[in-house]
């Protein structure tokens, strides 16, 4: 049985009571399940695995979604996107900057991620952090008169980030080719939607891909979706989540906001991310249990 180990008092934890090498039974993968639910980051400390068996692993939480930015998908599993600021022979061998602003993974996705995952290969000498923001608690948080104005509104989502759209920043998105852009259609989503598990309402995907609302005019959607995030990405609902070499981390998109930060280009440092698709028939959601701390 795992113990875990709270990342923070609002949410998050870890555990290092695993091997990922080794099989992992139906019950030791219904406990780390239930902690996921339960807290939205799920550390898991100190593997050693191959590429299938971080697909395998990763693919127990919900179908893998293939990055559109294909050039750097992994030679060995293109359900892998390697993020690394490492070159060979003068030419990456990852993406290097891979969202360094809060927003959600593929919510300008008609079927959005219910998980993304990342594994820990080379770890920078300073920095590399992850930040998330509870969104299930910044939905709790706010007035009923603003539950109230947002509950029928759809945001209108594509792929990018609305707060830079210069292709040469580093906080902009991911630069896109023409072909892979062609491919990433505009779609909408509720800005407050319920998980599609638990069921708990949350402000969802508030900043990055959010670029409008249904009928509402362009300024006054996005003075509105400003507000939001700049509510939903307060200190008080982030937890910063610190690497080591074979850690896994993997999060629930349904319920947060995370963001990556920015290193040094000269300090290398490599992961391998993979990220899973919401089901379109959800089954019945696993009952979600406390975890025993250590």
């Amino acid at each position: 049985m795992a113990t875990f180990a709270a990342l923070t008092s609002l949410f998050g934890v870890e555990t290092s009571d695993v091997d990922l090498s080794r099989p992992l039974s139906h019950a030791a993968f219904r406990e780390l399940e239930q902690a996921f639910y339960a807290h939205q980051v799920l550390a898991v400390r100190g593997q050693d695995i191959t590429p299938a068996q971080f697909v395998d692993f990763a693919r127990r939480f919900g179908p893998p979604q293939p990055h559109v930015i294909d050039q750097f998908h992994h030679p060995e599993d293109p359900n892998i996107l390697i993020l690394s600021n490492v070159k060979k022979d003068g030419r990456p061998t990852g993406l290097q900057d891979a969202g360094s602003y809060f927003h959600t993974d593929y919510s300008y996705l008609q079927v959005p991620a219910r998980a993304t995952t990342l594994y820990s290969r080379v770890v920078p000498r300073v920095g590399g952090d992850t930040l998330f923001a509870n969104q299930l608690a910044a939905y709790d948080d706010l007035s009923e008169a603003m539950k109230k104005r947002i509950e029928p509104l759809l945001a209108i989502h594509h792929y990018g980030n609305r707060n830079d759209v210069d292709e040469a920043s580093r906080t902009a998105a991911s630069v896109l080719s023409a072909e892979q852009k062609a491919r990433m259609p505009v779609i909408t989503h509720r800005i407050a939607r319920a998980h599609p598990v638990t069921g708990r309402k949350a402000l969802y995907a508030v900043s990055g891909s959010s670029f409008g609302i249904v009928g509402m005019p362009d300024d006054e959607a996005r003075d509105l979706l400003d507000e939001l995030a700049a509510h939903a990405t307060q200190p008080r609902y982030q937890l910063r989540f610190k690497y080591g070499v074979g850690d896994i981390v993997v999060w629930d998109n349904a319920a947060l906001l995370h963001s990556a930060t920015l290193t040094d280009p000269q300090d290398p440092r490599t992961l391998w991310r993979i990220t899973m698709l919401e089901v379109a028939q959800e089954a019945a959601a696993p009952e979600v249990l406390a975890p025993t701390y250590a």
